[in-house]
This record gives structure tokens, C-alpha cells and sequence, in this order.
């Protein structure tokens, strides 16, 4: 039986292989590399594709869960995390941290991938409306107009019962 880190791993493998297979796809589509990263707006909150220049350095983030919100709730209680708004902020603000440690921040964000938990205190439904909440916050607003690329996935369960969200991040440098 294969270990849940290997499944991780090929996971990241075809992710990074699909993504930079588009990239490329798009700018031999356009005739060459773009000079700068180039969104491309869809419907809503999110840019469709996003084209990167040729030798851009990048950084990816290892998927990122979210941190207690209240320590003086119960270890299994749904307090002690919150819920999926509660918990994307978190993240998000997590993934902004780990950024900065690269001089990068949200704005140099250009894919996010989100895998959602149904929440059982909300009719054991994914709660898409808090995601997106949370990701407003952050993104394709007055203080960062960004509308990155973007994938929601539901998934049945993450790696610990009280986590309803996890988000993998790829942020691209500003060309010098």
C-alpha cells in the first residue's frame, strides 16, 4: 500500500505538469513567452489562464491548512478551527506569510487550488459561499485587484477531522 505523501506527491507532479503544459500551450498560441505575467480575465472572481513569462522564478506553496482560532475550545470542537471563512482566512493569511519570507505577496499570486470539506454544521454541504468570502478578502479587490487562476475541489475528508479547507498556492516573481 502506497503512503498518503506519495499520493501528495504525484498529485504535485501533474499539477505542475498540466499547469506549465497550458503556460506553454498559451504563449506558442500568442507567438512566444509574454514579457510580463498576463491574466486573462474569465466570468467572476478568477482569471481563466495566466501566462508566465519565459524564465520567471516561481514559488510554490505546500498545501496549507488553517491554525486554531480559539484555544479555549474543545480539540474537537468545530470552534477550535471555525468554520470554512473562518478557516480560508487563515490560510490565505498563512500563504501571505510564507510569501513574504520570498519578498512575494498576494498580488504575485497567480493560481490557487482549494479543496473543501462539506462542513456538518452546515447541512454537511461544502460551504462555497465562505471560500469565496475569504478569498475576496484577499484578492480581486481595491487592495489587490488580482483574479488569479483558480480550482475548488470537494473532497470527503482532509488530513485532520476539524480542517474544512487547504489551499496549494503558486506565486510568480515580478521580472526584473
Amino acid at each position: 500500500m502506497s503512503s498518503p505523501r506519495f499520493h501528495h506527491s504525484i498529485r504535485y507532479a501533474a499539477t505542475a505538469a498540466t499547469f506549465l503544459i497550458a503556460v506553454t500551450m498559451s504563449a506558442e498560441a500568442q507567438g512566444g513567452p509574454p514579457s510580463k505575467v498576463t491574466f486573462t480575465v474569465g466570468r467572476g472572481n478568477i482569471s481563466n489562464t495566466v501566462a508566465i513569462p519565459a524564465n520567471a522564478a516561481v514559488v510554490w506553496t505546500s498545501g496549507t491548512v488553517p491554525g486554531v482560532a480559539d484555544t479555549s475550545a474543545a480539540a474537537d470542537s468545530p470552534a477550535r478551527y471555525g468554520d470554512t471563512k473562518t478557516q480560508a482566512v487563515s490560510v490565505l493569511k498563512a500563504i501571505e506569510a510564507r510569501l513574504k519570507e520570498h519578498g512575494l505577496g498576494m498580488k504575485d499570486v497567480v493560481y490557487l487550488r482549494a479543496y473543501l470539506v462539506p462542513d456538518k454544521n452546515k447541512g454537511n454541504v461544502i460551504d462555497v459561499q465562505g471560500w469565496n468570502a475569504a478569498y475576496g478578502e484577499f484578492f480581486n479587490n481595491a487592495t489587490n485587484p488580482v483574479k488569479t487562476a483558480r480550482s475548488t475541489v470537494g473532497v470527503a475528508a482532509l488530513v485532520s477531522p476539524q480542517y474544512l479547507v487547504e489551499v496549494e498556492a503558486f506565486a510568480v516573481f515580478p521580472p526584473q
